[in-house]
Formats: structure tokens, C-alpha cells, sequence
């Protein structure tokens, strides 16, 4: 299933991941849903399985590059195709279940940026540095179950939601 494409409209701010540097963030917006395709791809339950983790709702990470971790499948093909290494697998930093990343800070530090630098199917493609995109829509044109958007006009959502959390 893909990412909602209205998803600031049809979702509330529910999390703020920040960059270690203290001026950049990632919104979370949920409610999340658990995504039947996702949930029944033998690689990601198998993961899940593995770590003891449910799949459970997640939502969706970043405003103007936004992942919708309920259908990311963590194939990776966004994190190669980013020219500028907005993103990164979220447990590069944290090996934690995907429920708590919602309020994190993260380095970003781009490190582990090959499909193989997952360390699981139950890893997601976290836009840490959302800031850094650059509008080629590489990412979006390469994500196998349509997770991503990237649209430069919902930058006014992150305003508002930031606000929103101030």
C-alpha cells in the first residue's frame, strides 16, 4: 500500500525525531496503520519474528521527504538513490523496536547507506536529514511499495506542526 498522499491532512503530529546537531528535525504523523502487503511479506514477518518485535502501527516519518514506515518493506533502494544521503537506516543508531524512534535524536551520520547496511527487514529508511533533500525525487521513482513522498510545499505542514509542539 502506498503512502497516503494527504497524509498532513488526514494525520496529527505524533513525534519529533531530531538531528543531534539541535536545529533539525523530522516530524512522526499517526496515526499509522499496519499495511497488509507489508505485514504478509515473508522477509519483514520473518524479522519481526526473529526479534520478538509485533508489527504494529508506526506511521509516517518526515514532512516534505516522508517515509511511511507502516508500508516500508526496507528494501534500501532509497537510501542508494538519495544524492545526498537524507537518509539511513534508523537502527544504524538505534537498535531499538520502530515504536520508540518516534521522539529520538539521531547523528545522522549517513553511515550503513547501502541496502545491505540494514540490519534486518524490520529496519526502516529513516529521512534524518530531510533538510539536505534536494527535490530530485530519485528515492520516490525507486521505492518498490510507493512509501515515499516528496513534496517541496509540505514544508508549510512542518512549520505548522512544529509549532504545533512548541
Amino acid at each position: 500500500m502506498q503512502i497516503d498522499p494527504q497524509f498532513p491532512a488526514n494525520h496529527q503530529v505524533i513525534g519529533k525525531h531530531r538531528h543531534a546537531d539541535g536545529t533539525h528535525f523530522h516530524l512522526v504523523w499517526g496515526p499509522g496503520r499496519v499495511d497488509p502487503d507489508t505485514a504478509a511479506n515473508e522477509r519483514v514477518a520473518e524479522s519481526y519474528r526473529t526479534r520478538g518485535e509485533e508489527i504494529v502501527p508506526l506511521g509516517v516519518h518526515g514532512t516534505a521527504v516522508a517515509v511511511d514506515w507502516d508500508s516500508c518493506v526496507a528494501d534500501g533502494a532509497c537510501i542508494e538513490a538519495c544524492p545526498v544521503q537524507v537518509y539511513q537506516w534508523y537502527r544504524t543508531e538505534h537498535d531499538v523496536p520502530a515504536v520508540q524512534m518516534k521522539d529520538a535524536t539521531s547523528e545522522g551520520t549517513g553511515e550503513n547507506n547501502l541496502r545491505d547496511g540494514r540490519r534486518d527487514y524490520t529496519d526502516k529508511s529513516d529521512p534524518v536529514r530531510e533538510h539536505d533533500c534536494i527535490w530530485c525525487m530519485a528515492c520516490v521513482s525507486v521505492c518498490p511499495p510507493q512509501a515515499i513522498k516528496v513534496e517541496e510545499t509540505n514544508l508549510q505542514y512542518h512549520e505548522k506542526g512544529a509549532a504545533a509542539m512548541a
